[in-house]
This record gives structure tokens, C-alpha cells and sequence, in this order.
């Protein structure tokens, strides 16, 4: 499976995933500078926003999940930030907004909610009333609203942050398994290291690092990079493999409802966008191991017995342990790179037919 060009020429498409390689890495640098030893956790929330994907951080509070957001809309020229901050009494219109009579038009005008932004953080999602949720999650995978019977877009890129604390759940409402699924992956941000966070004490002496983020790419540029995850390439044989960790995450034991096709698509899809945050053009099989977890992890409705399993060693072990069981039954493939670093070709699989 030699590596083939996809679009009108090779160099047209170099050229194209180049621009997107410089975007992504710009972002990532800027955004590095308000988020202190989380460059890893930074890039996977910029592959669900080049994926045009949101993301669900189970996190405790304090971990920069709103200076994330902040960053992120700060990074891009023109792009609004926006926060939800979820209780149980706040109602749809409240988040897509509403209609309201106008005594200087005498007509009703519109008067668009929180979620026409561009980068949009609901914290607390779990604290929503279910009906809040669905109008919250139905604008998201549609990146549409619709009132009094009028369609409005929302802003484009579009990416919603949610936040659910793991540890307080009284009051809550937890989201269904037909909702996480709509989340493109699930991940916390967690506490920084004891070095980086004395930097982050030293750095805000004087003030927030916010304050002095730069603006260093454009909302079209963003919208390149979305465009640009379909012209990574991604060998067959790690497409197919894609697919059989899916699929595998269906038969074992302790799965009661496996991951959908749904899965298999969001998998393919970050590791693209996973690869041009890694300055790379192309997809290897370490992609895909390091993201079935985010990617997958909220998809599976899991048995009695591995929640037990989850309160013996701890959620983070048992699903580690559950990733090493799918990739063991699904030995990767074999990448063989060429002298430029460029992906040639991928050995036969290993798992026996």
C-alpha cells in the first residue's frame, strides 16, 4: 500500500497540509504559554477542534479549563469565547437564545444565547436539566438552532469545551450514553507537575498570562486546517485495523454495548487531525493507540463487573487494562518510513487470520 497523492497534483497537496502543519503548530505554541507541562493535553483538544469535534473534560476544578477556552479564542483573530455555566434551572433558550417583542420594530427580534460563539466552554454539564442537555448537544452535532421555525448556523470553527466534575454528583443529571457519544473525545487536563506549576505561580506575579497572548492565526487559516485533516494520509491497513479495535470493543466480556460506527469514523478522523498537530502529513499506528482511550473510552457502556473491577484499582487502571486487552486481541500493523520520514508502506498485519 504505496503512499498515493489525493487532489488534483502532489505539490498542490503538500503545499496544503504544509499551511496546515505551520496553523497547528502556531496554535499549539501560543496556547503553551497560557497552559503551563500540558502540551499533549493541549493537542488533542486542537485535533477535536481541526476535526470539527467537541470535547468532554472529566476534571475536578481549577485545572485552566476555562483559561483553555480563553486561549484558544485569544489565539485566533476574530474568534468570540463564550461560557454556560450549567445549573438545574437553566432552560434551552437559555443557551440557544430566544425571540422577544420590540417596541421600537414592533416585530420580534432575535437575541442569539451563548452557543454563537466560536470557542464555547459549558461548565458543569452534568448539573443541566435533561431537556438543556439535548438542546445543548443537538446544536452541537448539527453546529445549527432552530426557532420559531428559523434555521440559524452557528459560528464557524465551532467548538464546544464541556466540563463535568467526576467526584461531586449530587444534583446532577448524568449525560446518557447516546449523548457522550456525541462528544469527539474525552479527556481531563489534570494538575501540572510541581515545576510547572511554580512557573505558573512566577508568571502570574504580575498579572495573567492571558493578558498577553498574541493573536496568531486567522478564522479562515482555522478553517484551512479543518479542511486539510481529509488530505492526511492513512494506509488501508491502518484503516482496517481502525475498524477492528472498534469492532472488538463489541465482543469482550466485560463490554455490555460496544463502541458504534460512529467510533470508528471519530477514531480515523482524530488521528488525522492527531498527525498535523504532530507536524506530520501522514497517520502511524502510534496515533491510533494513543487516542482509542479519548476517542473510544466514553462510547462503551460497560458490565456490572468492570465497574467493580473500577472501584477495586481505580477507573484510570481498569481502563488501561481494557485498552491492553483490545489492542492484544488486535496486534497493530508494521510501519516502515522512508528516509524523509515519509510513510511507504505498512508490513502485514500481525493478528492471525
Amino acid at each position: 500500500a504505496s503512499m498515493t497523492s489525493v487532489g488534483p497534483t502532489a505539490e498542490r497537496k503538500d503545499e496544503r497540509l504544509e499551511r496546515a502543519v505551520d496553523v497547528a503548530g502556531r496554535l499549539l505554541d501560543n496556547i503553551e504559554r497560557a497552559i503551563r507541562g500540558k502540551r499533549e493535553e493541549v493537542k488533542l483538544v486542537l485535533a477535536a477542534l481541526a476535526c470539527k469535534g467537541h470535547v468532554l473534560f472529566e476534571d475536578v476544578p481549577g485545572t485552566a479549563k476555562t483559561v483553555l477556552a480563553r486561549a484558544i479564542a485569544q489565539s485566533i483573530e476574530g474568534a468570540e469565547p463564550s461560557r454556560i455555566q450549567c445549573t438545574p434551572d437553566l432552560q434551552p433558550t437559555d443557551v440557544t437564545g430566544l425571540s422577544i417583542w420590540s417596541q421600537q420594530t414592533r416585530d420580534f427580534e432575535f437575541r442569539p444565547g451563548p452557543i454563537f460563539a466560536h470557542v464555547v466552554l459549558v461548565d458543569e454539564i452534568n448539573r443541566a436539566m435533561p431537556k438543556t442537555q439535548s438542546a445543548l448537544l443537538e446544536a452541537m452535532a448539527e453546529r445549527q438552532v432552530t426557532i420559531d421555525g428559523v434555521t440559524r448556523e452557528l459560528s464557524e470553527p465551532f467548538i464546544v469545551l464541556a466540563t463535568q466534575n467526576p467526584i461531586e454528583l449530587e444534583g446532577t443529571f448524568p449525560l446518557p450514553e447516546a449523548q457522550l457519544d456525541r462528544f469527539f473525545i474525552r479527556t481531563a487536563l489534570g494538575y501540572p507537575g510541581g515545576d510547572d506549576e511554580l512557573e505558573i505561580v512566577r508568571d502570574q506575579l504580575h498579572g495573567h498570562p492571558l493578558g498577553e497572548l498574541e493573536t496568531v492565526v486567522q478564522v479562515e487559516e482555522v478553517t484551512d486546517l479543518q479542511d486539510a485533516t481529509t488530505a492526511v494520509y492513512v494506509d488501508e491497513l491502518l484503516q482496517r485495523w481502525i475498524i477492528d479495535l472498534v469492532r472488538v470493543t463489541r465482543e469482550l466480556d466485560v463490554v455490555a454495548i460496544g463502541a458504534s460506527v460512529r467510533g470508528s469514523l471519530a477514531l480515523e478522523r482524530a488521528a488525522r487531525g492527531w498527525a498535523l498537530l504532530s507536524g506530520r502529513d501522514y497517520v502511524l499506528p502510534e496515533d491510533i493507540e494513543l487516542l482509542f482511550l479519548p476517542v473510544i473510552g466514553h462510547r462503551i457502556l460497560f458490565t456490572p463487573s468492570f465497574l467493580v473491577e473500577v472501584r477495586k484499582i481505580g477507573r484510570v487502571q481498569a481502563l488501561d487494562d481494557f485498552r491492553a486487552r483490545c489492542l492484544a486481541a488486535v496486534p497493530r500493523p508494521q510501519a516502515s518510513l522512508g528516509h524523509d520520514g515519509e510513510v511507504v508502506a505498512l508490513a502485514h498485519s500481525e493478528r492471525a487470520d
